[in-house]
């Protein structure tokens, strides 16, 4: 009987704490209803282009009995000869934003399409007109002929908290209305060669076909266009991406408006500030971003912003990373004063910078150091020789001194120097020439960590090379 006892209130305390955690788990069933009818599905289609071969070709006109004749058909015909293109087809997803019609999606979905087709959750389908499209934030708007269509209430993706509950509605391999659900797992994340959005990450499962819907928090509001994945295996591997929608509203206004999209531009390389770069220029902690270069007749440099200043904060934002710098730069106002707040040798001061439009195209210098014979010995751990005339022109320098060796045990070796750096500024000092360069080195306490400035094929970068006693 005491046995039976334990067991049943076992069992009750079991059912409690399941009943307890069950309760907790969200429920997306009211987000879905109320969202699915504005979430669409989008086809797109590319029609085949003559080739140029069968342009110049023709068929020869055999007599009808001719054995040649079905030979030279199915020539002709044939895919392999590059005769017949075949036209090719995409899926992803959108959502109305309008009453009218209105629809946001991702640039990559509709790019390049000859035909664009919507599909409504009742299945009614509608051509849409691409109205527009910006390659920079993978953002492009389309409108479909229609009244008082269901559309999406829009959200604070500034306000989403990294473990916050998230849900995507969107069409993976063609399959509509596909509903998945996670958390956010950071934000403000920059991708390679999409340094102006600050992309919202989530385990949520995206697949091919989720591209351009949208990202639910737990409000029913829209808070992100789903927009990319990182896998190794084309399929979901946990890491999406998302536009904040803010950034995709902006771009689709001025879409809207002029057809076009403007985005402020600075003039500066950055990189991120290290724990031991932090301690060479003076900050208690690693923020802000580093001025690696300052490029010619930018904003930056009309203002006086120099390189080794670090940028941390923005018109009244704070610079807490350097990839969080480009996306405040790009919402700036073309035209408009901004306050940046640097710190340059150890101390805070603002400097007023007026933002101007990111150029089509900007040319990043790039070269290879060449062989000199003129070498000389610094107490760093490296050999270095005056900078030729030839790579000045290639990197665009007018000073600086090139790592000829770097010894095996030194501090060079443990900074990240690389034979063929070249060294163009030490300890906050701009570097003319070989022995000025040794004498600043010389100068250098050993066991304290200070930048050092290097210009490499692929750009400047800021290493913080600590002396030892040994390069003496």
């Amino acid at each position: 009987m005491k046995k039976q006892t334990i067991n049943l209130f076992s069992a009750f305390i079991l059912l409690f704490f399941s009943s307890q955690i069950f309760a907790q788990l969200p429920d997306f069933t009211v987000i879905v209803e109320d969202a699915k009818d504005s979430v669409v599905n989008i086809s797109t289609s590319k029609k085949p282009k003559t080739s140029q071969l069968k342009k110049q070709l023709e068929m020869p006109d055999f007599p009808e009995d001719s054995p040649f004749g079905e030979l030279f058909k199915k020539f002709f015909d044939h895919d392999g000869f590059g005769l017949k293109e075949r036209e090719t087809s995409s899926l992803g997803s959108g959502f109305i934003i309008s009453e009218d019609g209105y629809i946001l999606t991702n640039h990559h979905v509709i790019d390049g399409a000859d035909e664009v087709i919507v599909r409504l959750n009742n299945r009614d389908e509608y051509d849409a007109k691409v109205i527009g499209s910006d390659k920079n934030s993978d953002v492009a708007v389309i409108k479909i002929d229609g009244k008082n269509l269901p559309n999406l209430k829009l959200g604070d993706s500034n306000a989403l908290k990294v473990g916050e509950w998230v849900l995507a509605i969107g069409s993976p391999f063609g399959f509509d209305h596909t509903v998945t659900a996670g958390i956010v797992s950071a934000k403000g994340r920059s991708l390679p060669g999409d340094n102006y959005v600050p992309f919202i990450q989530t385990d949520v499962a995206i697949n091919p076909g989720n591209s351009g819907g949208p990202l639910f928090n737990m409000d029913g509001e829209v808070i992100g266009i789903n927009s990319q994945i990182f896998s190794r295996s084309g399929g979901f591997m946990g890491l999406s991406f998302a536009i904040p929608i803010e950034m995709a509203i902006d771009v689709a206004e001025q879409i809207k408006n002029t057809g076009t999209v403007s985005r402020g531009w600075l003039g500066v390389l950055i990189q991120e500030v290290t724990r031991e770069l932090a301690d060479s220029f003076g900050m208690s902690n690693p923020h802000g971003a580093l001025i690696a270069k300052v490029l010619d007749d930018s904003p930056a440099k009309e203002a006086g912003l120099q390189v080794g200043d670090v940028i941390v904060e923005f018109n009244g934002k704070k610079v807490t990373r350097s990839s969080s710098l480009p996306p405040i730069v790009g919402r700036t106002p073309v035209g408009k004063p901004a306050n940046v707040t640097i710190i340059r040798n150890k101390s805070k001061r603002t400097i007023k910078v007026t933002i101007a439009q990111l150029p089509e195209e900007i040319i990043q210098a790039k070269g290879k150091p060449e062989e000199e014979n003129e070498v000389k010995k610094s107490v760093l751990g490296m050999s270095v020789k005056k900078l030729d005339k030839a790579t000045k022109k290639k990197l665009k320098l007018d000073s600086g001194v090139i790592v000829q060796e770097v010894d095996m045990d030194g501090a060079a070796k443990i900074a990240g120097i690389r034979k063929g750096d070249v060294i163009s500024m030490l300890d906050n000092r701009s570097i003319n020439s070989v022995d000025e360069f040794t004498s600043i080195a010389e100068g250098l306490k050993a066991g304290k960590s200070i930048a050092i400035l290097i210009q490499r094929s692929n750009g400047p970068v800021f290493l913080a090379i600590k002396p030892l006693d040994s390069d003496s």
